[in-house]
C-alpha cells in the first residue's frame, strides 16, 4: 500500500499516523489486521473506562522501565494480542504512550481505507443500541456507496438527534443546534 499519497498519505502525516502505518504493515505481513485492530480497540475501551491507564500512559513521570513493565501487565491482563502488547512495549521504551488514543485512531483510518471502508464519527445525546448503530450504517453506504463503519461517542449537550463526520462532511441533526437556529431566527 502506498503511503505516500491521498487519503493514506493524510491519515500517516504525524508521529501517530507513522506509528499506526508501522504497525499495520507489521500486523499486514502477518496477517493478524483484524487480531490488532481487535486489541486496539479493546485498548481504546479501556482508556475511556479507566482512570488508572489513563494516567499510566499519559503521566511524564513514570520512567521507562517501569512504564514497559505496566503496560505490559495490562496487555496480559487485557489479553491483547502479542504483536500490540510488542507494539506497546516500544511505545514505552520510546516515551510515547501519551500518543497512544492518535495512533488508535489512525491505525482504524489505515485498515478502513485499506478495505475501501469509510468511518463515520457519530455523535449522540444517548448511547445508540446495536440495531439503531446498524441502520445508520445502512442509511450511510447508500449514501456513500461504500461500507461504512461507525464511531461513536455520547455527548448530552447536543440533546437529542444526531451529529454525523463522515470525512469532511459534516451533518448536524442535533437538537442543540435546531434551537440555536431557531433562536438566531428569532433575532433577526
Amino acid at each position: 500500500m502506498e503511503n505516500s499519497g491521498g487519503i493514506q498519505g493524510n491519515i500517516t502525516a504525524g508521529l501517530a499516523g507513522r506509528y499506526a502505518s508501522a504497525l499495520f504493515d507489521l500486523a499486514r505481513e502477518s496477517n493478524n489486521i483484524d487480531s490488532v485492530r481487535k486489541s486496539l480497540g479493546d485498548l481504546k475501551a479501556g482508556l475511556t473506562e479507566s482512570a488508572d491507564l489513563t494516567a499510566l500512559v499519559t503521566s511524564p513521570i513514570v520512567g521507562r522501565g517501569d512504564a514497559a513493565k505496566a503496560i505490559g501487565a495490562v496487555a496480559k491482563a487485557m489479553k491483547l494480542d502479542s504483536l500490540t502488547t510488542q507494539f506497546l512495549g516500544v511505545l514505552a521504551e520510546n516515551r510515547r504512550l501519551a500518543d497512544l488514543p492518535g495512533m488508535i485512531d489512525a491505525y482504524d483510518a489505515i485498515v478502513a481505507a485499506h478495505r475501501g471502508e469509510v468511518t463515520a464519527k457519530v455523535t449522540s445525546a444517548h448511547p445508540l443500541s446495536a440495531e439503531q448503530i446498524k441502520a445508520l450504517a445502512a442509511n450511510l453506504k447508500t449514501r456513500v456507496g461504500r461500507d461504512v463503519q461507525i464511531a461513536t461517542t455520547v455527548d448530552p449537550a447536543i440533546l437529542g438527534g444526531l451529529v454525523v463526520q463522515l470525512g469532511s462532511q459534516l451533518i448536524d441533526g442535533s437538537i442543540r443546534t435546531r434551537l440555536n437556529s431557531f433562536a438566531q431566527a428569532m433575532k433577526g
